[in-house]
């Protein structure tokens, strides 16, 4: 992995990190806001023999005696006996192990100075504890060196700096404790989110989807929360972002296979729920929007779902010719005012397999060829049945339809060898449900001259959960689908799909589709 893969994993797992981050710098102050002051009070001891000045080697031998000592004494200070001591002279309602707990002490390295530190809530109760058990310490000395006063004793033990008062607390120390807190807590977010990252599966952009299939991204139709009660963009405003999606869509269909006068595509995906069914029924009304000959075929003989859409009648359609009850022309129902025609999926067959690589089959696609500029064929998934595969093989290829955050890798790939298995070509991806990132959109707008704005309108689609944004053109609540795939070219031309699609709105009878009404739902008599 290298940086972009470093920032794209903290773009996509932000919320985490700031949640960690926040709960750690919170409960350090919590554990600042809990903790009770604590006030410590020093005294200086200065450990020395008493030997004559003229004595130098005496001297010089009595020092090295009372370093051996001061090491000694520091832990003896931090003992019960001392602690006793101290609050027999006190009179301290305490015991000796709580006294022995708020003592230290400590010798300086090579020197005869010992210090003695007491802790205590009180400042002032720490400066007398510190003060009472230096002296209790500074006469103890002549007993345990065995004499019978201190005068004799061969190790005398002075204050030299006696027990201050305390002004500020030595515990907690606010900016110390918090600033811990949060940098645990950021390591932890950190950890978190790589670890959800690693654990997470599902594919979360056109980047990954091309590096799994070996396939180009066709482009991203962004999360419409309402898109289950309007799945259709005749649905929606003209302007709305889901329906500039399918025409970003539209315009890079048309670049595949340009030489080609009529083309046949297999919409799939790798699982069920994957919004298939609304992206090939929405492309195909996107091409014929555009002036395209364009036929919808419903060949999902399991699921079918295009009838129940466009309210057209799923009795007679694709079943009906295969079986050889009816002819092509009389089961084409024509869709709406925008030229589209389409086959549904008729009676429910117990064979559709079979149905699907059928001579028939082959027959009628070819019969299609010859009819229509475009011919969208929304198959059944690709990995739960194999009904979608050997129909791709007989078409211009394969678009699989991945869902944002659903779709793991290895359905993704696992659904490319199926295609592979069959020799069928995969001429591109389609991300469903993007979510819309603020800002990541083509700020510049559409039309070099032709181009429009993106108003308020009542209609306009929620964000996902996970990051609702907007175009960068000032306005709220709107994008445009990212397509990936084929340069600047194809920008240019949704351009000028964009244009004439205007145009012919400008000119022709007015579609109550595009204008945010149901377009006709049923078939053109």
């Amino acid at each position: 992995m290298d940086l972009r893969d470093y920032l794209r994993v903290l773009r996509r797992q932000w919320l985490i990190i700031v949640i960690c981050l926040v709960v750690g710098t919170a409960a350090a102050a919590l554990v600042v806001l809990r903790t009770t002051p604590q006030y410590s009070s020093t005294v200086r001891l200065f450990v020395s023999t008493p030997t004559s000045d003229s004595a130098n080697a005496q001297a010089y031998q009595g020092g090295l005696f009372s370093q051996q000592r001061v090491t000694s004494y520091a832990d003896l200070i931090k003992g019960s006996t001392i602690a006793e001591k101290v609050i027999d002279k006190l009179a301290l309602d305490v015991s000796p192990t709580t006294l022995v707990n708020q003592i230290s002490a400590s010798a300086a390295p090579e020197s005869v100075i010992l210090q003695v530190t007491v802790t205590d809530p009180s400042p002032m109760e720490a400066q007398l504890l510190a003060q009472t058990t230096a002296e209790v310490f500074a006469d103890y000395v002549a007993v345990l060196e065995g004499a019978t006063s201190a005068s004799t004793a061969p190790i005398r033990v002075n204050i030299v700096d006696a027990a201050s008062l305390p002004t500020s607390p030595v515990a907690p120390r606010p900016v110390i404790t918090i600033g811990l807190g949060a940098i645990l807590g950021l390591l932890i977010g950190l950890g978190a989110a790589w670890l959800r990252e690693t654990l997470d599966t599902t594919i979360k952009s056109s980047e990954q989807l091309a590096e799994i299939t070996g396939a180009s991204s066709m482009g991203a139709v962004l999360y419409d929360s309402s898109a289950a009660k309007l799945p259709l963009i005749t649905d929606l405003n003209s302007r709305a972002p889901r329906v500039e999606s399918f025409r970003v869509l539209r315009t890079n269909l048309q670049y595949v296979d340009v030489d080609k006068a009529s083309k046949v595509f297999v919409i799939s995906s790798p699982m069920p729920g994957d919004g298939k069914s609304t992206t090939s029924a929405n492309i195909a009304i996107a091409l014929a929007q555009a002036g395209q000959r364009t036929l919808l075929l419903e060949a999902d003989l399991r699921r079918p779902r295009i009838a129940e859409y466009l309210h057209l009648e799923p009795v007679v359609g694709l079943t009906t010719v295969l079986s050889g009850r009816m002819d092509v022309a009389d089961v084409v129902q024509p869709w709406g005012e925008v030229g589209l025609d389409v086959i549904t999926s008729g009676a429910l067959p117990p064979n559709p397999a079979e149905l699907l690589q059928s001579n028939a089959m082959k027959t009628l696609l070819d019969q299609l060829r010859a009819t229509y500029d475009m011919v969208i064929i929304d198959a059944p998934p690709l990995l739960p049945v194999t009904d979608a595969a050997p129909l791709a093989a007989e078409a211009n290829g394969a678009i699989m339809v991945i869902r944002h955050g659903r779709t793991t890798r290895d359905q993704a790939s696992q659904a490319r060898q199926r295609l592979d298995s069959v020799g069928a070509s995969l001429v591109g991806t389609i991300l469903n449900f993007a979510p819309d990132r603020r800002g990541k959109g083509y700020g510049y707008g559409y039309g070099y001259g032709y181009g429009y704005g993106y108003g308020s309108d009542a209609d306009d689609d929620a964000a996902p959960p996970d990051g609702p944004t907007s175009l960068s053109t000032g306005k709220t609540d709107h994008a445009v689908a990212t397509a990936d795939p084929v340069s600047e070219s194809a920008g240019l031309a949704v351009d000028s799909a964009s244009a004439a699609d205007a145009d012919a709105t400008a000119s022709a009878p007015v579609d109550p589709g595009v204008n945010g009404e149901r377009a006709s739902t049923g078939p053109r008599r």
